[in-house]
């Protein structure tokens, strides 16, 4: 019996070593939630700015009815407001999965790491072009969509290389995106939930779920 029981700590110390080995699983919960609420917190503050509401209709009429220097003003603001929330954004989760990678003393950099973030960055690059593409031909209302369909794309092309539980966090992504595509002319709305009020309840559950 003992030996029996011996055997399958060996398994199971084996196959947590090729686990390591084949997955990156030092994504933090936290860094999901952090992620989340800044993204939030960046779409209030332009929102209050501006002072419209949160759809495209509004930000163009917003926008090219104000004279040129309260534009260029506020288009220096959008800009800074989104560096803002992109730089926050991967400070917080650096920080967060290099924490949850020393509790648990894995390599954060790593063969496995560098697929993840190739796998990530492609899509990421392609949805980065198609929105330059959208916005020189002035389909301003179909950007929105196809930032979180491109985005949900990239997550579930990286989910191969890390926990399981991301892809269906680029379920939701691209689900939202295509409504978004139908129902369009709330980018904001869109945006605000699937950048923050699902990145939130994404790392909820992986907190719960694997750093509890």
């Amino acid at each position: 019996m003992e030996k029996q029981l011996d055997h399958l700590k060996e398994l199971s110390e084996i196959r947590n070593l090729m686990e390591r080995s084949s997955r990156f699983i030092s994504l933090s919960g936290l860094s999901g939630i952090a992620v989340g609420a800044v993204a939030l917190l960046g779409s209030c503050v332009a929102c209050w700015y501006l002072g419209f509401m949160p759809n495209e209709y509004s930000l163009i009429m917003h926008l090219y009815t104000t004279p040129n220097s309260v534009l260029m003003e506020n288009l220096t603001f959008l800009a800074t407001d989104a560096m803002f929330i992109l730089v926050s954004a991967i400070l917080l989760g650096i920080y967060f999965t290099n924490r949850n990678a020393k509790k648990k003393s894995i390599n954060i950099w790593d063969r496995t790491t560098r697929r993840l973030l190739l796998n990530l960055a492609i899509p990421l690059a392609v949805g980065a072009v198609f929105c330059l593409i959208l916005l020189q031909h002035g389909v301003l209302y179909l950007i929105a969509p196809a930032t979180l369909i491109f985005y949900g794309l990239a997550l579930v092309n990286a989910s191969k290389y890390t926990l399981d539980d991301l892809k269906y966090l680029g379920y939701m992504e691209i689900g939202l995106g295509l409504l978004s595509a139908w129902f369009y002319g709330h980018g904001m709305i869109a945006w605000m939930i699937g950048f923050g009020v699902l990145h939130i309840v994404y790392g909820t559950v992986m907190y719960y779920k694997y750093e509890r």
